[in-house]
């Protein structure tokens, strides 16, 4: 059981542990239990809480006991940024958020013990469960005597929000006393010695490793993954201020396979390690072509078709590549379904068009070209299309046939510039 420790440093996953021997030497001695928790700050988990509950999926899988905590409470406050105060989630609001995240976890560890490589079915429990009935002297008394302010005041976090301007607020500042509650909590019920978290929370993850062994005299552990960033050291799963999220509602199946399929070659090889389950020997492979063949793309290919089959199933799999097939090479449009191809076209540059308009009109309503003889040009020199089908008459116009789903036209020009044209409403 203490092999999983190697693999997760060979995959990169581990950035910090409270103590590495005694670590080995308990998960030697396992089964332990160990727990990660989530927020629910927002509707979904994004790419970078995938990493935490990949790591959790590889220690169940590897005979341990894992615990899902989805914070109810927690999420009501809010772990406190460097830079403002966090805007407060109303409590229907986080209770919306933790009911969405429970299910969207489900499939990612084996709750009900039918998994045959899991020797422990997986516990899902909720913070507000034992947070909500504590009055706040009992909060005080029970878990804030064992906190001392001149060490909570050297978190990064706090520190710099007590340097800025604004401050922080006593609700953001007790937030580690609540995390820490949690560990303690979840040792006393189930008895978990060990948490998992980026390596940005270490503060918090440390404070309850105290806490047990103020409150309990117990001993815990705690292990930190590195956050993902991309070879400028941005961090991974955003996109312009937007996450990367895994529900399919607020990040499609398709967008989801193009961020990863365009993810850079001096990183690729390093998500393939942290989240799929692909064999050392695999990776080196595609980390070779990835130095020798770089414009097959044959790691990115893999990585992508392997977190698109994880996190949505084979079915989005297999439905996101006859869309990127039907777009970028030689696959039928007209054979992509509606959500698929709204999903597809959701990408690129689009323009209100109407049945009857000139070809030449809804390239420059599209952006295609910026005029009608620019349109003419392209059609004369054989490189316009309208839903992968050459268009050859400059005169041509698009016909109600040409709407996909009566909705979408897929116009081209060349071999790399495409838009949507999307059907006007009637009386617009």
């Amino acid at each position: 059981m203490s092999d999983i420790l190697d693999e997760l440093q060979w995959r990169g996953a581990v950035a910090q542990t409270t103590d590495e021997t005694a670590l080995r030497e308990a998960l030697a001695a396992g089964p332990i239990t160990l727990y990660c928790g989530f927020d629910p700050t927002a509707p979904s988990l994004h790419f970078g809480n995938f990493v935490q509950l990949i790591a959790l999926r590889r220690f169940q899988r590897a005979g341990h006991r894992v615990i899902c905590l989805v914070g109810g409470s927690t999420g009501l406050i809010g772990d406190p940024k460097p830079t403002s105060e966090r805007v407060l989630k109303t409590k229907d609001q986080t209770a919306a958020n933790v009911a969405r995240i429970k299910e969207l976890v489900r499939p990612f560890l084996d709750f009900e013990g039918t998994d045959p490589d899991c020797a422990h079915p997986a516990i899902l429990v909720d913070n507000l469960d034992w947070t909500a009935p504590m009055s706040a002297l009992d909060f005080l008394r029970d878990v804030g005597k064992h906190f001392r302010v001149n060490q909570m005041v050297k978190k990064e976090a706090i520190a710099a929000r007590l340097e800025s301007q604004e401050g922080i607020s006593y609700t953001e500042f007790s937030y580690q006393l609540l995390q820490a509650l949690d560990f303690l909590e979840l040792y006393r019920a189930h008895g978990c010695t060990m948490q998992l978290g980026g390596s940005d929370q270490w503060g918090n993850m440390t404070a309850g490793v105290d806490l047990i062994h103020r409150a309990e005299g117990g001993s815990g552990h705690v292990l930190t993954s590195p956050l993902l960033t991309d070879a400028s050291g941005v961090k991974f799963g955003k996109s312009e201020g937007n996450a990367i999220w895994l529900s399919a509602d607020m990040t499609s199946p398709y967008a989801f396979y193009q961020y990863f399929l365009n993810i850079e070659d001096a990183s690729v090889v390093t998500l393939l390690k942290v989240f799929t389950d692909r064999s050392r020997e695999e990776i080196a492979e595609l980390e070779r072509q990835v130095a020798d063949e770089p414009f097959r793309r044959a790691a990115q290919k893999a990585l992508a078709g392997d977190m698109v089959t994880l996190v949505h199933g084979p079915q989005a799999y297999a439905a996101v590549q006859a869309a990127s097939e039907a777009l970028f090479g030689k696959g039928d449009l007209r054979s992509l379904d509606a959500a698929t191809l709204r999903d597809a076209v959701a990408e690129l540059p689009s323009g209100v068009v109407a049945v009857g308009m000139p070809v030449t009109e809804a390239l420059v309503a599209v952006g295609l070209v910026e005029s009608r003889n620019a349109a003419r040009r392209a059609i004369s020199d054989g490189g316009a299309s309208v839903n992968g089908v050459k268009v050859t008459d400059a005169e041509a116009v698009l016909l109600a046939d040409d709407f996909l789903h009566g909705s979408i036209a897929v116009l081209r020009r060349g071999r790399k510039s495409m838009a949507a044209g999307l059907l006007a409403a009637e009386g617009s």
